[in-house]
């Protein structure tokens, strides 16, 4: 019995140090903002540092993408490409004066692949696919854009399980009602709300 005790009071031991040691990796592998809060988290002090302009900016590009999303789940290629390179325009003319330098690095990451992505999509009017291909790389950028400075709006992030051979896609959306921008109105309500941003 006495033998049982201390095994189990080993293990227990064993496991919380296990338990401690992940958490801790996974906390400094996670990029961090320069007050050190994950910038990968929901909520991210970096967007309370945002003035007006960039905010104005910040939602017209969000507006741009929500229209070409829903170009998309209605299988409207022609305003995805109109929207797409709206968007793709809004990220070269962003203003990044007034960002501090770890906006900047951020915004400068997602802004490289975000833009040729929305080009690419503004640029395949008539090819619903390709556009879509685009739009699910667009979209992780776009989720990390919206966590960076805030969309001054309520957005849900949202998931399709079967686009891409059942290896799923994310997009964002401004309505808790699923619009499935992947499969369109083959199966527009296909998908869940995974996350909400505020």
């Amino acid at each position: 019995m006495k033998n049982l005790i201390i095994i189990s009071v080993i293990c227990l031991a064993s496991f919380s140090m296990i338990a401690c040691n992940n958490t801790n990796k996974s906390a400094s592998n996670s990029p961090k903002d320069s007050t050190g809060t994950n910038s990968a988290g929901t909520s991210n002090p970096a967007k309370s540092g945002v003035d007006s302009k960039t905010t104005a900016a910040v939602k017209e590009m969000v507006g741009n993408y929500l229209n070409l999303k829903n170009a998309l789940a209605k299988d409207n290629s022609a305003d995805a490409a109109t929207a797409g390179k709206a968007l793709s325009e809004g990220f070269m003319k962003f203003d990044q004066s007034a960002l501090t330098p770890t906006q900047k690095k951020s915004f400068t990451d997602i802004a490289d692949d975000a833009k040729e992505m929305a080009e690419h999509i503004g640029m395949s009017g008539g090819k619903l696919p390709h556009q879509r291909e685009h739009f699910d790389m667009l979209s992780k950028d776009m989720i990390d854009f919206v966590k960076l400075f805030s969309a001054g709006q309520g957005l849900y992030v949202d998931h399709c399980p079967m686009y891409n051979n059942n290896k799923g896609a994310d997009w964002l959306s401004e309505t808790k009602e699923i619009r499935n921008p992947y499969l369109g109105t083959k199966m527009p309500t296909c998908g869940s709300v995974k996350e909400e941003l505020k």
